[in-house]
């Protein structure tokens, strides 16, 4: 083999080969090598094997791999690829092959094995692909629909899209381009970062993959060849964000047992079979559980597939189940003839080609190369349907709900000056119910409108800005509990118009005089309207306005209009992130404060209360003591203390998100930054949370981590002289 490996400064492996294919080889082997102990957890997840290894705790997210038939879409669809494009399944096996050979050193590298007892195992051609759909399946949050169902059907039909946020359980990123005439250098940038649940080791893990037929630099999905997100080839450079985009439905079943054991399904045309088998899952230190796996013809049921807990009596016809439809299971495609050809890009024009492929997720994407061209366009792919599919769950046994041939043709637009992605309501708003707030989009856009000679280096201060436009509402309901002037309301960038705002106060609403706040509540309220919103871990101020919020959520999810939805909903344990109320009416908090079931006088009294109950506390610390890095690790490390104070928020374009009034832990936030320059491939930056390596130890495991901190970003370094070969 032609294989070279280097490593720069921070350790990340620079492949040189003699071909793609030798290429992908060193790819996997590269990382098997780096990231052993991650690799073969998702291997792991994929199948639905993790609990056999991690213990109960993983017993929900085996059950659910297994009955969404994670692992068998990924083989339907890697035998699809072989037919369809031969060059690319050759591809992806040699990347395997790859993992396969280096999976043995990375493992005797990696000390979790040695722990757990687990021997690393043997990927299958299909393996990425099946890694590739652990990734993203709950990514585009089907789990949402459950939440609304309970919402119409606890509180009532008229607040059933209430709470519509971007909540917990979704995944975002922030992704901005700036042309050439409006930067110093004449040629475009292209930067951002992806948000997602941050892990130990990262999610994302920078790598150059370089042969003949191209040279490219980017941000790859460990356990998945190429670089399908963020990568720069020299001549163009692209990235993403997700679109927000609704293209995963769920369908109540009709389910019933036939006197040979077989399962029928009602739909539209009746009793239909079902295809139906067991599958026994392992669980280290418990008992094996044997799940039945059920799938329809809209799809494998993930709700309800035993029938022996249902309320029906004996000599019912049947029970009640639900049933997940997503483009690969449907289509046998996942898109992966896309990655190859962005690294062979060298135009927007052939990137745009490239992405008429893409299948899932759903994503906006952003490129730009030398000549001065430009992409603004969403790819992926999205059913048509009945509306209804977006919000509920819908019936099976109706036509009406049934999926039309071709899939939704996707926006585009034009870029002016510069175009930003920020999952907010734009370009994709017509593939989507939710989106995310559109403060992280209006900021970005307002600090890049601000410049014209922007260059790698000021970019990357777009990333660290801590600024909290969430913050207003919640601003504007302190001013006017407590007797608001006009100057007041405009402290903070609270304006008198925002402080009005929100429905009636308590004096309007004829409830009777307003209890004059304490002097220690009042010294909250000053400090807060005084306060410059901006999130900065060092700010007492930003730790104030947590507290003050957090109390503001604990008392709006205690209110009764609210008690219908406080008993769990009952559904399995895996989609409890998008099914819980604390969390949901946190991410809703700018509507509850303004709309929803909870009166305007009570929403006062609340805020009231709040201010008394932070004023009569010891004095909040700065936001970054309480406000620390919480990734989710297979194997948790013991020393909690070890987690660095962060600043940011949900909705600052330096997004932390925590769950105020639960906790100020950040589980999810920037798991990659990064600035492409088009003009000078080394003057562009790149960054991971933590560092290269997997294995704890390395001196690349955590290198990275105080300039992540600090947002700053490690070079990307192209010339082969200053790196480092690696002999052997």
């Amino acid at each position: 083999m032609s294989i070279e490996v280097y490593r720069d400064a921070w350790g990340v492996p620079h492949l040189r080969a003699a071909d793609p294919d030798e290429l992908s080889f060193a790819q996997g082997r590269a990382t098997a090598r780096d990231r052993a102990w991650q690799l073969e957890v998702e291997r792991h997840r994929a199948q639905g094997t993790t609990a056999a290894f991690l213990g109960p705790a993983e017993l929900a997210w085996d059950t659910f791999a297994r009955r969404s038939r994670l692992a068998d879409t990924a083989r339907r669809c890697f035998e699809r690829l072989e037919h369809d494009d031969p060059r690319t399944a050759a591809w992806v096996r040699a990347y395997v092959d790859g993992v396969n050979d280096g999976l043995a050193e990375g493992a005797g590298r990696a000390p979790e094995f040695t722990e757990t007892g687990l021997a690393p195992g043997r990927w299958e051609p299909w393996t990425p692909l099946a890694v590739w759909l652990t990734t993203h399946i709950l990514f585009a949050g089907f789990p949402t629909k459950l939440w609304r169902e309970e919402v119409a059907r606890r509180l009532g039909e008229e607040w059933t899209e209430l709470f519509a946020t971007d909540g917990p359980g979704t995944s975002g990123s922030n992704g901005w381009l700036i042309a050439g005439e409006r930067t110093a250098s004449g040629a475009a940038l292209v930067a951002g970062d992806p948000h997602r649940f941050i892990e130990a080791p990262g999610v994302y893990q920078q790598i150059r993959l370089a042969c003949p037929e191209y040279d490219v630099v980017g941000i790859a999905v460990p356990g998945v060849p190429g670089l399908a997100h963020f990568g720069h080839t020299g001549p163009v450079a692209w990235a993403i964000t997700n679109a927000m985009a609704d293209y995963q439905d769920l369908y109540r079943e009709r389910l019933r047992r036939l006197p040979d054991g077989g399962i029928e399904a009602y739909g539209p045309e009746g009793w239909r079979p079902a295809a139906t088998h067991t599958e026994t899952v392992e669980v280290t230190g418990g008992d094996a559980v044997v799940i039945e796996v059920i799938e329809t013809d809209r799809g494998p049921v993930i709700i309800g597939a035993d029938d022996e807990h249902r309320d029906e009596p004996a000599e019912a016809a049947g029970w009640e189940a639900v049933s997940l439809r997503h483009p690969p299971r449907v289509t046998g495609e996942l898109g992966f003839g896309v990655l190859p050809a962005l690294l062979r890009a060298r135009t927007v024009a052939e990137v745009d080609t490239a992405l008429d492929g893409w299948v899932e997720p759903v994503n906006v994407v952003l490129a730009a190369d030398t000549r001065g061209g430009l992409l603004h366009r969403v790819a992926g792919h999205v059913p048509v349907r009945h509306r209804a599919n977006a919000l509920r769950i819908v019936p099976a046994w109706d036509p009406a709900h049934a999926w039309e041939t071709s899939p939704a043709p996707l926006p585009r637009a034009e870029v002016t000056g510069h175009a930003v992605m920020a999952n907010a309501r734009g370009l994709a708003a017509p593939l989507g119910v939710e989106f995310a707030p559109p403060h992280r989009a209006e900021r970005i856009d307002a600090l890049l409108g601000a410049s014209a000679e922007w260059t790698p280096e000021t970019v990357t201060a777009v990333h660290r800005d801590t600024d909290n436009p969430s913050a207003a509402r919640l601003l504007a309901a302190v001013a006017r509990v407590g007797g608001t002037t006009s100057d007041e309301a405009a402290a903070g960038g609270t304006t008198a118009d925002e402080a009005s705002a929100g429905g009636t106060t308590a004096e309007q609403a004829g409830t009777g005089a307003v209890p004059a706040l304490s002097p220690a509540a009042s010294a909250v309220r000053e400090r807060l309207l005084g306060w410059d919103r901006l999130m900065d871990a060092e700010s007492t101020d930003a730790g104030l306005y947590a507290a003050v919020r957090g109390a503001v959520v604990r008392r709006l999810a205690a209110h009764e209009a609210f008690a219908a939805l406080r008993e769990p909903a009952p559904y399995p344990e895996v989609f409890r992130p998008w099914l819980a109320l604390g969390p949901r009416v946190a991410y809703a908090l700018e509507t509850l404060l303004v709309a929803g079931p909870v009166p305007a006088g009570d929403v006062d009294r609340i805020v009231r209360e709040a201010l008394e109950e932070v004023g009569a506390a010891e004095a909040p610390a700065a936001w970054g003591v309480t406000h620390r890095l919480a990734p989710w690790q297979a194997l948790p490390d013991p020393d909690d203390a070890q987690w660095p104070g962060l600043g940011g928020d949900h909705d600052c374009v330096l997004s932390t998100s925590s769950v105020p009034g639960w906790t100020d832990r950040s589980a999810r936030a920037s798991a990659a930054r990064y600035v492409w320059d088009l003009a000078d491939r080394e003057r562009s930056g790149w960054i991971v949370p933590f560092g290269a390596s997997g294995v704890p130890g390395d001196p690349h495991h955590r290198d990275q981590l105080p300039l992540w901190l600090r947002g700053e970003l490690a070079p990307v370094t192209t010339d082969w002289q200053y790196l480092t070969k690696e002999q052997g």
